[in-house]
């Protein structure tokens, strides 16, 4: 019997395609991302230094949050540095005619740990279903090439982004940033509390089957695959828990008709949020200091948001 090579095995599913119908539409939503129509309104001008004076002593504050919170979203956007957002935006209010002070690279970074960031104003909808995940970004440090060339053989440091979407707008509803020790399963329930709509059904990877589920509402449904060596509940006879169902309907009738049964397929649209993120903002977090980090990968995340509404694809199965 010919022996055979390991790439010569086939995949168990056939590749799954799909065909965009809003071609149009979402070709030139993509077109308005990258556009540099860029105008001031009346009231952010207003808005652009602070309205009440501190009462603390030391210098005053000369812009407001939304001041540092925008010069920091430019910077994402445009994938600049410091010193070149503040001369980017310097050269746009020439240009506009407009009276304003632009704050310099050393306000920026000194202003960014711990700054608190516009909430966009969101009316409470019907109940959501969520998709929930995490990814890593990459910290300052040596790259590899330099490790290679030069032998260095200091580890590369990278924090974890944990973030929920909403199953049916793919919007990101809520976020955090932690080190790469915490795990998925504790941050769960820190995600759901920031989200204003009721949740009906949170979905995750097998990360999260540790989770406590006392954290959690025990109306919402957790699509979770169990672990491998999972067991059912001491009571699962008299009072069985999703998870228990989960296990029989995947002992009786295998995983595969459980992922499409259950819905868990639906988790790889966190992970094209994830790609999407990567793509736009970037795999690698510029700041140095913790605060200034999660402020960072939270403007990143609003970014995403408002691209997202300037069009998406709608896909259809061929």
């Amino acid at each position: 019997m010919p022996y055979k090579l390991k790439n010569d095995r086939r995949h168990k599913f056939e590749e799954t395609k799909y065909k965009i119908s809003n071609w149009k539409e979402y070709e030139q939503g993509l077109k308005n991302r990258g556009s540099l129509t860029i105008w001031f309104s009346d009231d952010a001008i207003s808005a652009w230094s602070p309205l009440a004076i501190s009462k603390k002593k030391g210098g005053q504050q000369l812009y407001s949050d939304m001041a540092i919170e925008t010069a920091l979203t430019v910077r994402l956007v445009y994938k600049l540095g410091l010193r070149q957002t503040e001369g980017f935006l310097e050269s746009i209010s020439k240009l506009m005619n407009i009276d304003i002070k632009i704050p310099d690279h050393t306000t920026l970074s000194r202003r960014s740990n711990g700054l608190k960031l516009q909430q966009i104003e969101r009316k409470p909808g019907e109940p959501v279903e969520i998709i929930v995940d995490s990814s890593g970004l990459k910290i300052s440090g040596t790259g590899e090439w330099c490790q290679s060339k030069y032998g260095d053989s200091k580890k590369r440091s990278w924090k974890k982004i944990h973030i929920a979407i909403d199953e049916a707008t793919k919007e990101i509803l809520s976020m955090e940033l932690t080190s790469n020790s915490v795990g998925d399963e504790t941050v769960l329930p820190l995600l759901v509390n920031k989200i204003e709509e009721k949740v009906d059904a949170i979905i995750a990877d097998g990360a999260y089957d540790a989770v406590n589920t006392n954290n959690i509402d025990p109306s919402i449904l957790l699509i979770i695959p169990p672990r491998k060596d999972a067991v059912l509940s001491n009571n699962f006879e008299d009072d069985p828990t999703i998870r228990d169902e989960h296990l029989l309907l995947i002992e009786s009738k295998g995983k595969g008709f459980w992922q499409k049964e259950s819905g868990y397929t639906r988790r790889s649209l966190v992970e094209n949020t994830f790609f999407r993120y990567k793509k736009v903002i970037g795999n690698c977090l510029r700041s140095k200091r913790v605060f200034s980090q999660k402020v960072e990968a939270a403007i990143g995340c609003k970014i995403l948001n408002i691209m997202s509404k300037l069009g998406m694809p709608e896909t259809i199965r061929i």
